[in-house]
This record gives structure tokens, sequence and C-alpha cells, in this order.
């Protein structure tokens, strides 16, 4: 599934933003009809028909819900990621023309943060509430997950207030080659895995599926945790696929953490085929140097077998400093650029 990038404006600032790259190198970008109807195009083509919006805050966009429409009434499924701090004229335009779209083709994300650790100012609590309260039946909670001693009771919460979908999307939170937002170490996530596990009554008494987002690695499980995802029928993901960002003016990169690595012009390719092509020898590059988070990664045969990818690319990348360069010329010019360090 692609994602659209609608702008690089952001309306909430989060200690593990990995948009904050893109977000900074042009600042208040915002796409063009132009460019996403010949996106939408390029997709149709082939033969995709799942989307992504993004920003920033992508109801920032002052179109974001023509577009939303644009993409359904072409057949489009959407998937639309916010904050939920929506002002209330655009939060009445979602009521309005969204709020009986079918839940089918029609997805919201919101990614929701700790009250406590991330205290919202009150206009920005009531915006919330106001737009979990109109849109709630549309909307999949989203937590991003940046320290091992997270909470996610409030958010358990919030599905039964307002009746959002029974199914809570968990991702862990990335670290940017030369940026500063918190993420999950390597070294952390058997802790976020213990600690997530300690709410496997709450799952299941409430009915309430978890989702675990790519970055998770494997290894991190127990034989008794993966025996309840599955019979839990929990989606899980340990592998590590280009996600195929695609910024306003149409540019290319493998995920928002590694905007600034390797990107490049959706103009220059043909097809989908070719773009993930790029993307693959890009990945290969990087894990001959490593080939995941975690020393023992090389050689492992769930990551030889393709059931896990050793963690994400961007983890991968954080493992390297300056008196360990990449080999290949242009990936190492590109990380001098990009100032990674571990």
């Amino acid at each position: 599934m692609a994602n659209i990038l609608l702008n690089t404006e952001c309306n909430r600032t989060c200690p593990y933003c990995f948009a904050e790259q893109e977000i900074s190198r042009k600042a208040g970008d915002r796409i063009t009809r132009e460019n996403l109807t010949y996106i939408a195009d390029f997709l149709w083509t082939n033969g995709k028909r799942d989307v992504s919006l993004v920003g920033g805050e992508p109801t920032l966009h002052p179109h974001c819900v023509d577009f939303i429409l644009y993409l359904l009434d072409r057949g489009f499924d959407v998937t639309l990621f916010s904050n939920g701090l929506l002002d209330a004229s655009v939060l009445d335009e979602f009521s309005r023309y969204l709020k009986d779209a079918p839940p089918d083709h029609f997805n919201i994300v919101c990614n929701l943060n700790d009250p406590v650790l991330t205290p919202p100012t009150s206009s920005g609590a009531a915006q919330l509430r106001e737009f979990l309260s109109s849109m709630g039946s549309l909307i999949t909670p989203g937590f991003n997950i940046y320290r091992p001693d997270f909470t996610l009771e409030f958010l358990f919460e919030l599905i039964r207030a307002y009746g959002l979908r029974r199914f809570l999307r968990l991702g862990i939170a990335h670290p940017t080659p030369g940026g500063k937002s918190a993420f999950v170490r390597s070294r952390d996530m058997r802790r976020v895995v213990e600690r997530l596990f300690t709410y496997c009554e709450i799952f299941e008494g409430h009915r309430i599926m978890p989702g675990l987002d790519c970055g998770f690695t494997l290894c991190s499980f127990s034989d008794r945790e993966l025996d309840w995802l599955r019979r839990f029928s929990c989606r899980a993901v340990f592998r590590c696929s280009p996600a195929i960002d695609i910024s306003p003016d149409m540019d290319l990169f493998h995920c928002l953490p590694l905007s600034r690595y390797r990107r490049r012009s959706l103009l220059e390719f043909d097809s989908m085929a070719e773009i993930a092509s790029h993307f693959v020898r890009v990945r290969d590059e990087i894990r001959s140097e490593a080939a995941g988070v975690f020393v023992e990664c090389d050689g492992c045969r769930h990551r030889l077998e393709d059931v896990c990818s050793g963690g994400g690319l961007c983890h991968v990348l954080s493992r390297f400093s300056d008196g360990a360069p990449l080999r290949d010329g242009e990936t190492e010019n590109e990380r001098s650029a990009s100032r990674m360090s571990s």
C-alpha cells in the first residue's frame, strides 16, 4: 500500500515523531490536485487499489475531504492517518461527507498519545473528543510505543467510550538517521513485549484485537506469547518491506524514517515493480552489512526464510557509527549526508 503525503504541516508535537526530517525539509508543502491525480492514475494502472493518506497532519490540507471523496469515487480503499485534532469547520466537513462512508473502503487510523506523558491543551482535548464522538465507528485507534514503560489503559477506555473499532494498531517508534526523536532501542525490545503481554486479559475481556506493525522482532517473543498471538488471530508483521511513501512533490522514499535516504522521483519510474526493485536493492545493500538489529540476526533461520526481517531497516541503520561505514560508495555518501549515528 502506497502512502501519499498530503502535506508537511502538523499541529501536534510528538516525542517519537519519525516524520520530523521530511516536515523540516520543506515545511508547509501541500500536494496539488494535479499531483494527486497523477499518483492515483499511476497506482490504478499498476493494479493498486489501496492507498493511505498521511502527513504531517493530512486534515490540515484544505482539500483533504475532497481528495478522500475523489479516491473513493475512483474505487480506491482509503486509509487516513490523523491525530484527530480537527478544527470545527474541518470536522463539520468530515461529518457531512464521510460519516456514512462504507467502512470496508474508508478507515481512519487515529494515532493517540498518552495524555499523562504528553498532555494535550484544553482545546486539543476538546477537538479530539469531538472527532472521536463524530467519526468513532470509522476510527481504528493507533498507538506508537517509544518507551518500555508505556500504558494502554486510556486506549481501552476510549474504544469503549466512543465505539471505536475494536482493533488496536500498535507500532514501534523508529529512529531517523541523524534525528533526535525518541524510539525503542533494540536492547529494550524484549521489555516492550513483556509489557504488552501484561494486557492479554484486557484484550481478551474487551474483545479488542491487537495488531503489531513493522519493527517488532520475532525473537523478542516467547513461544507462549507467539501462541497467544496466533490463538487471538493477531495480525503481526515481523518483516520490513518498503512502505513506498510519496511526498507532495512526488519524491519517493522507503518510509518516513528514511525520507532522506536514497529518495527518487516518481517520474523516473514506469511501474510499481520498478519502484519495488529499487528499494529492494537499497535494503539488500544495507543488510549485507548488518543482517538485523541484533548480531544474532546474521544466520538466523527466521530471517533467511523471510519470516522475520530482523527489525526495521531504519533500526539497522542506527547500528552504524562513524567508525563503521557502509562499504557501498553511493550508500556511504548518503549516509554521511544524513549524519547517521548510533
